[in-house]
């Protein structure tokens, strides 16, 4: 039983080690021939959203601009995790866990 209490307790330290490691990949998505620029970190944080003066002007196209930005944002980052979790052993450390 303390084995297992252990071995949670291992998975929470590597998670939280994980996070913390996410937190630092910084990735963007841009859009409207780079007039929209959104940018997130590995844990999924908007960090920042720049938009060029020219589409103020019309909403529709300021609102598509910035969904498909953030849309490639979340593609980018999500392949630079994915690489990050696979260097820190990915979720094999659940294979040990016998509960």
């Amino acid at each position: 039983m303390f084995n297992k209490i252990k071995a949670i307790k291992d998975i929470r330290t590597q998670a939280k080690t994980m996070q913390s490691e996410l937190e630092l990949i910084e990735e963007q998505g841009r859009a409207a021939h780079g007039k929209v620029v959104v940018s997130i970190n590995g844990n999924q944080k908007i960090l920042s959203v720049q938009i060029d003066d020219d589409l103020m002007k019309d909403k529709e196209k300021l609102q598509e601009a910035i969904k498909e930005a953030t849309n490639e944002a979340i593609k980018n980052v999500q392949k630079k995790m994915a690489v990050k979790m696979k260097e820190m052993g990915g979720l094999d450390m659940l294979k040990n866990l016998n509960m």
